[in-house]
């Protein structure tokens, strides 16, 4: 069963592999990185614009327009300006579901996401927020505080369950990160 600790501290290791910025080693694992992809046979530029539609209902106009947004901060950006509208409540259950599902869709479409999350071998993954700690960012990730990872880190989280379920003979994910087996 998938357990949420709302605020955790981790020690911090020169070996971490840190999401932070998309041209650094590990960024690919961020949502801002530019890896299309395709849900239900639509086109996203980037899996943060699909996550951020995922939040609206399924025939909501918002999904489209955060989807014709350019980059994944302006599609960010423009599903909270239209969060009045939003279905999903942002940091629940099924919002983390949905990254879940936007994190696999990643994985089965580029093998160099792949790639990366595999070299992580048992690595912490986290998701530094240490710039941006209000809202959701220590829930997504986790800040840097006196050598110690402080946060929930979903992101770093589901990376990690990701990766502790790579099968070791091909790239595809299997089983629901949110089930008990």
């Amino acid at each position: 069963m998938w357990r949420i600790s709302h605020v955790k501290k981790v020690p911090a290791n020169d070996t971490d592999c840190v999401i932070r910025k998309v041209r650094e080693p590990f960024g690919i694992l961020g949502n801002m990185s530019p890896h299309p992809v395709s849900w239900n046979g639509v086109e996203w530029r980037t899996t943060e614009a699909l996550f951020q539609a995922l939040r609206f209902p399924e025939l909501h106009e918002a999904r489209e327009l955060v989807r014709a947004e350019k980059s994944p901060m302006s599609a960010k950006m423009k599903a909270k300006s239209l969060k009045e509208h939003m279905s999903v409540i942002p940091g629940s259950i099924e919002d983390m579901q949905n990254m879940v599902n936007v994190l696999k869709l990643k994985l089965e479409t580029h093998d160099s996401v792949w790639d990366v999350l595999a070299s992580t071998e048992n690595r912490l993954i986290v998701e530094d927020c240490t710039k941006r700690q209000r809202g959701l960012g220590l829930f997504w990730g986790a800040a840097l505080r006196e050598n110690e990872w402080v946060g929930t880190n979903v992101l770093g989280s589901i990376w990690m369950q990701l990766r502790d379920r790579m099968p070791l003979y091909a790239g595809k994910v299997e089983g629901d990160l949110f089930s008990s087996d």
